[in-house]
């Protein structure tokens, strides 16, 4: 026997509506927020050697230190995304990778130099390093510095990721709850 289920509508909310962009909620009745553009693209390499993590510790002058992955934006000569990460591991480690696999996405507000506002997409992945030679590394990071950039080689383990600050937090939290899983995107059966 099938029931019919009597159909009501609900009243309008008398309380604001989270929209999902941010912490802001849109006013009682108001219509889903448009997408935000993207203005910006980055690719950004989770470079594993053995059981550890390359990674690049940024130190600017008056300012506690913190660690990122090799990465930066996609420039219009780029293929695209992937081939940006190539291009930028070349320029930051003076190397090569292999086994490039998506790993984790984060969007963040960003406004771009000529004012137009929107999102920056940060592209993660995951590969193994093949080669790498401090001594070949180019690019406004070494010609420019505005501080230092130094290649470092951390542990690939929960503790080790929670012991430094890796930006953005959410990619530290998210490779510190995830190190098994990480490993795994390079597993030779995943290909």
């Amino acid at each position: 026997m099938v029931s019919r289920i009597p159909t009501h509508h609900a009243p309008a909310p008398t309380h604001p509506v989270p929209t999902g962009r941010g912490s802001d909620p849109a006013p009682a009745g108001a219509a889903a927020a448009s997408p935000r553009p993207v203005v910006k693209r980055t690719a950004r390499a989770i470079v594993l050697d053995g059981d550890q993590l390359v990674l690049i510790k940024r130190t600017k002058p008056g300012e506690a230190p913190y660690w990122i992955t090799p990465g930066g934006g996609v420039e219009p000569e780029d293929a695209g995304v992937v081939a940006a990460l190539h291009r930028e591991v070349a320029e930051e480690l003076g190397g090569s990778v292999a086994g490039v696999v998506p790993a984790f996405v984060d969007t963040v507000p960003h406004v771009t130099e000529d004012g137009r506002d929107g999102v920056k997409v940060q592209h993660f992945f995951v590969c193994r390093l093949v080669s790498m030679d401090p001594a070949r590394r180019h690019g406004p990071e070494v010609e420019d510095p505005n501080g230092e950039y130094e290649i470092v080689r951390l542990p690939f383990t929960p503790e080790a990721l929670r012991s430094v600050n890796v930006v953005p937090g959410r990619l530290r939290e998210y490779l510190a709850g995830n190190v098994e899983g990480v490993r795994a995107l390079l597993a030779p059966d995943l290909a």
